[in-house]
């Protein structure tokens, strides 16, 4: 009997270290996952809580987490078994931010001034809804049908598709939503906000306002190896800075998005351990990185936060989205726009139509082909803050398609080939969702 009650305390023993070490430091980072997708979803989109966790945060380790919220103050609070409380404030304009215990909610804030274009003509390009268009070329049986594998029959939870948006020829060509979700749902692009923040690259390149191929205006890099690196090398993820980008364990990753008040800090310290132009490596710490150097462009913080939706998002009428920002007041791009499925797809549409919009031409023709034109070892996959199809990643997609991407198999594809964009939003990715079989079977509902 003695001897089993040393072997059970030894095991016991064994399990608390374990614990100790490889699963307490996470609670902290489970619990401002949760509170920031809580107050997210809550305050951006008007979900319950209920369904926030039965949707959202549906994760493993992160269903751990304990949520409530506080609709008078406009926050949310998780913690995990009790620990690790994390708070997550919502503000209008800003969206909401993972706050730490040195925040100071009474501090005066700006917010950008956002200003809806009037147009009257029809979705995309308008305010009007669309009028249904029948294209003879289009096989609408076969389409539906595609269109309705893609979803989950109720009480599954296998395919997760929230919704999807097809543009054919500048018109809505169809459109499906998941049960809770509609045209006016507002839903986290992820990753694809990286493609939106490129983008300002574009716009102000366009407007001889920078120049992509110099050296990255940091003064932190001046006196050593890093001086080389160029703006271009961080659009194309191929700096050779260190980064890790994982999102199962503390990483670079979750550490920036969930512990750090300055997010575009997290890469700007890191070290070379590769060559620029030539050691490509997915980074959301750069693409943060970016949205510092556009700060940079401007005089005043108000100026950054209104060219955002100035020069783009207003300008191009997606009059849903919002980009959230971190404690110090910048967008975090890497990660955190949100937008109805339709106001996705208008993105997708200005880089279909290569810049132009309603006749205006909002960043340069070229821009498009940069974006979409492979980087040096990334071996075909990866453009200017765009995923690429080139070495046919989808075998039966077309290879011109290239598309925005995010966690958890949100997408914004463009084929030029074919004058399309196809808008997926969701909770599964590839190749857990067939996205293979999505895209090919649109395409092969159009008539040879």
């Amino acid at each position: 009997m003695k001897n089993f009650f040393k072997i059970f305390t030894f095991l016991l023993l064994l399990i608390l270290i374990y614990l100790r070490i490889a699963i307490y430091p996470q609670l902290d980072l489970i619990s401002g996952f949760s509170a920031k997708s809580v107050a997210s979803g809550h305050f951006i989109d008007n979900r319950s809580i209920e369904m926030i966790e039965k949707g959202d945060n549906d994760i493993p380790k992160v269903d751990w987490a304990t949520n409530n919220v506080d609709d008078s103050e406009g926050s949310a609070t998780s913690t995990v078994f009790g620990l690790k409380k994390r708070k997550a404030i919502y503000r209008t304009g800003l969206g909401a931010t993972l706050i730490n215990d040195d925040f100071d909610l009474l501090k005066p804030y700006d917010t950008p001034k956002r200003t809806k274009v009037i147009n009257n003509s029809q979705y995309p390009f308008g305010k009007l809804e669309p009028k249904d268009t029948v294209f003879s070329n289009v096989n609408y049986k076969k389409l539906h049908v595609v269109l309705d594998a893609a979803f989950d029959k109720k009480e599954e939870k296998s395919k997760r598709t929230r919704s999807i948006v097809i543009l054919y020829k500048g018109k809505l060509l169809a459109e499906k939503y998941q049960d809770g979700f509609n045209k006016d749902s507002k839903i986290l692009g992820w990753s694809m906000t990286k493609s939106i923040t490129a983008t300002y690259f574009g716009i102000l390149q366009h407007q001889g306002k920078i120049n992509i191929m110099q050296a990255a205006p940091l003064v932190e890099w001046q006196n050593d190896s890093r001086k080389t690196i160029t703006i271009n090398d961080l659009l194309h993820m191929n700096s050779g800075l260190e980064w890790e980008e994982k999102y199962d364990k503390i990483s670079d990753a979750t550490k920036m998005l969930f512990v750090e008040k300055d997010m575009t800090k997290s890469q700007l310290n890191k070290p070379l351990v590769g060559k620029p132009n030539n050691s490509w490596n997915y980074s959301s710490g750069t693409t943060n990185l970016l949205s510092g150097i556009l700060r940079q462009q401007f005089k005043s913080h108000q100026e950054y936060l209104d060219f955002w939706y100035s020069s783009l998002i207003d300008k191009i009428g997606m009059d849903s989205m919002l980009i959230e920002t971190d404690m110090a007041g910048n967008f975090v791009g890497s990660s955190y726009g949100w937008a109805t499925t339709r106001d996705w797809a208008k993105f997708g549409q200005l880089y279909l139509n290569k810049g132009n919009w309603n006749g205006e031409q909002i960043f340069d023709k070229s821009w498009a082909k940069y974006v979409a034109t492979p980087t040096h070892s990334s071996n075909g996959r990866y453009g200017g803050q765009f995923w690429l199809n080139t070495n046919s990643y989808f075998p039966d997609a077309p290879k011109d398609m290239y598309y925005a991407s995010g966690f958890q198999g949100q997408m914004v594809a463009i084929f030029p080939s074919h004058d399309l964009v196809i808008v997926r939003m969701g909770l599964k990715e590839n190749p857990e969702f067939d996205f293979n079989g999505l895209l090919s079977g649109i395409i092969e509902s159009f008539n040879k």
